[in-house]
């Protein structure tokens, strides 16, 4: 599942490319076909996301107000973009690398994820908007839409589809606000402020009895991290993951949110759960091009730990693989 970072990255290509467009929206595959109608003909006005939930802003019309488009792209969802697609300046600013993507034909982890064209759960074997069995072969704009297309949006020079998604409705203001109260807090979100969202995550994390391994994972209590950050920020953090809540001291757990900020950070501006420091040259390109050179524990189950040798463990948390390091982590 795309974690909070591809999730921003995503915002960041509907502001870049489609806010203070007028769109013509609608379902090619038929199952949002209420939905479209609604916000057909709109201006895009805004994108943010908070988690692992993206939320598109439409403009209001005469007769109805501002709406919004969420998605939650789950285990499946991915959006592809053609047209006149350009990278976020912010991002362009950094590593320049565009989302975690799957790729027709791909090799190594890491290969492709500079994409801007398909971003979200992988796309191991199917041609995304535009793409056609031959390289050089010219492409129609708008390209006809490919598979089992759930949302279209179209603007006069970019177009944007959305397939597989776990959820996808239209949302009025009020909705948006009783979504983000029921979210836990994201460093990255623009619904309060840095401090605010610090002190919401160690309140939420403090009074839980619940094993830190599975808060974490909890998106009432901190939004966008998935398995991946889950494990790499508590072998970061040297904390056992069977560790209760409420048993974490709060200096502890003010350092565990100031660490995911950063990765999170590190995430959005290269578009790689990025989550060893200190990488440089030849370590930093391998890391890029590849999960195995980028993690301490995720999918090293076995292997000895990069600190002090001990075997990477993996067990099951509340259904899902947990990868820690029984030596540095207890």
């Amino acid at each position: 599942m795309p974690e909070g970072h591809s999730v921003h990255r995503i915002a960041r290509q509907f502001a870049a490319n489609f806010a203070g467009h007028r769109a013509s929206v609608t379902s090619p595959q038929g199952r949002f076909q209420v939905g479209a109608a609604e916000l057909d003909g709109r201006e895009i006005t805004s994108s943010q996301a908070i988690g692992k939930h993206l939320l598109v802003g439409f403009g209001g019309t005469a007769s109805s107000p501002e709406r919004w488009l969420h998605v939650h792209l789950g285990i499946y969802g991915a959006w592809d973009f053609a047209g006149a697609i350009s990278v976020d300046p912010t991002i362009a600013a950094s590593d320049g690398r565009m989302g975690q993507t799957g790729m027709r034909g791909a090799g190594t982890d890491g290969e492709h994820e500079d994409s801007i064209a398909s971003i979200g759960a992988p796309r191991l074997a199917r041609l995304r908007a535009g793409e056609t069995e031959h390289a050089d072969a010219l492409v129609e704009f708008p390209p006809p839409p490919v598979g089992q297309v759930r949302v279209r949006i179209l603007t006069a020079s970019a177009v944007a589809d959305l397939r597989g998604p776990t959820v996808c409705e239209v949302l009025d203001d009020a909705e948006v606000r009783a979504l983000a109260e029921r979210l836990g807090p994201d460093p990255q979100a623009l619904t309060e402020s840095k401090r605010s969202a610090e002190d919401r995550f160690v309140a939420r994390a403090a009074r839980s009895g619940q094993a830190i391994g599975q808060l974490l994972m909890d998106q009432s209590v901190v939004a966008g991290i998935g398995n991946v950050y889950r494990a790499e920020l508590l072998f970061r953090a040297r904390m056992d993951p069977h560790r209760p809540g409420s048993a974490v001291p709060e200096d502890e757990l003010r350092a565990l949110w100031r660490d995911w900020t950063k990765l999170l950070r590190i995430g959005v501006e290269t578009g790689q759960m990025l989550t060893i420091d200190g990488l440089r040259g030849a370590r930093r390109a391998a890391a890029l091009a590849n999960r195995a050179d980028r993690h301490w524990v995720y999918k090293r189950e076995g292997m000895p730990c990069r600190r002090c040798g001990t075997p990477i463990a993996l067990e099951v948390m509340q259904a899902r693989k947990l990868y820690w390091c029984p030596g540095c982590q207890l």
